[in-house]
């Protein structure tokens, strides 16, 4: 194993998407924040939301160097392809955050680039088939943990330490060098994306991050020897991603809502609902992904048995139960009720006969006004007192 160009990549990302992201933090401060006049999205939100090509162009930029330098082993050609396939989905992110494209479009090309991968990883056709089907369906569970600020970088950079530390285990530089790289850039654009965030993840940036993972174990299952069962360890690594899109998806279909409509259903919309805080949220994602991190690290290593895999497994999906019950649609007003016309008692409350109102004369309206034997008005005398019903009822 390459130790020493392991970690200059990792260097080398970290150094890369620490500057590059204060650049776009100082362009977006001077485009101007929040929106302009009118409700529109201003510059600035549209280079924060393009924030997370940063970890694209420093990862990239680290694992290409690390690769033309040796630092992959003889893995440089599955890494390579990993390398091209993630760059194609990252910028198929960046495409989708400037122009929505629609969904078989995206699916097409997640396809295309996750079966370059296992190909080039050498996966027999009965590996590579799952393997193609579970890097695309990783890639957009971690791209929907993009709700809130520092929640994809936490769990992504939790994930990738768990990869690293299992291809450490093998001593397999190739699948080591793309995690060792993600994990120093997502640490990297943690410092600017942690709550108030300045700059966002993105579309590039979350599908970049979720193929890169996929990708890596799909390396290492490849380069695994039988004995590590790593067909039941590497899979428990992405459970909080898995979960949350569980979770989306029972959600939706339980209360008969378009499954691919963005909604605020999302596990950190529920803490959100719970009262948990913005960073308390990034915090208990990250705690909840590192018990199946280790726990499938520990299996990976033949230190636990593979049964055991299931304990993180049966808790998330409790989680995901209890989550459940957290309301988080709003319910639609009532159309069907009508309210009665001006002037129209209720049916159900007996109405109350009309007060007379008194004006400053002192005769009722409506009311004829008495008169003496020789037609004359008479005057009423002046009141005593002021009723005591008028202020009973001014304070109650």
């Amino acid at each position: 194993m390459n130790v020493v160009g392991i970690i200059a990549s990792a260097v080398a990302a970290l150094f890369s998407t620490v500057v590059l992201a204060k650049g776009v933090r100082r362009a977006a401060l001077r485009c101007g924040a929040g929106r302009e006049p009118g409700g529109r999205p201003s510059r600035a939100g549209a280079v924060r939301r393009l924030g997370g090509a940063t970890v694209v162009l420093g990862v990239g930029a680290a694992v290409a160097a690390g690769w033309g330098l040796g630092a992959a082993g003889g893995s440089g050609r599955a890494v390579g392809g990993l390398l091209a396939g993630a760059g194609a989905v990252a910028a198929l992110g960046l495409v989708h955050e400037l122009r929505p494209l629609p969904v078989p479009l995206r699916l097409a090309v997640q396809t295309g680039a996750a079966t370059l991968t296992v190909c080039l990883a050498g996966l027999s056709l009965a590996a590579g088939v799952p393997a193609v089907i579970g890097i695309v369906l990783l890639t957009n569970a971690f791209a929907l943990l993009d709700t809130a600020d520092g929640a994809l970088a936490t769990v992504g950079a939790v994930t990738a330490a768990g990869l690293l530390a299992c291809a450490a285990v093998e001593g397999l530089s190739g699948p080591a060098l793309l995690p060792a790289a993600l994990l120093a850039g997502l640490l990297g654009f943690l410092l600017h994306n942690w709550h108030p965030a300045r700059i966002r993840p993105g579309a590039s940036c979350s599908l970049f991050t979720g193929f890169a993972l996929a990708s890596s174990g799909a390396l290492l299952l490849a380069a695994a020897p039988p004995e590590r069962a790593a067909w039941a360890a590497l899979p428990v690594l992405a459970t909080v991603a898995l979960a949350d899109t569980a979770l989306v998806l029972a959600s939706r279909r339980r209360a008969s809502r378009p499954l691919l409509r963005n909604a605020g259903d999302h596990i950190t919309h529920r803490l959100r609902r719970v009262r948990v805080t913005v960073p308390g949220t990034a915090v208990v994602l990250g705690l909840w992904a590192v018990v199946p991190v280790v726990t499938g690290t520990l299996v990976y290593g033949g230190l636990l048995h593979p049964a055991l895999v299931l304990v993180p497994l049966a808790g998330s999906a409790a989680a995901v139960l209890a989550l459940l019950r957290v309301p988080v649609y709003v319910a639609p007003p009532r159309t069907g009720t009508r309210r009665p016309a001006t002037g129209t008692a209720h049916p159900l409350v007996p109405s109350a006969p009309p007060v007379p109102s008194v004006p400053a004369g002192g005769t009722p309206t409506g009311t004829a006004p008495a008169r003496t034997a020789t037609g004359r008005p008479t005057v009423p005398p002046p009141p005593a007192a002021r009723p005591t019903v008028g202020l009973t009822a001014d304070r109650g």
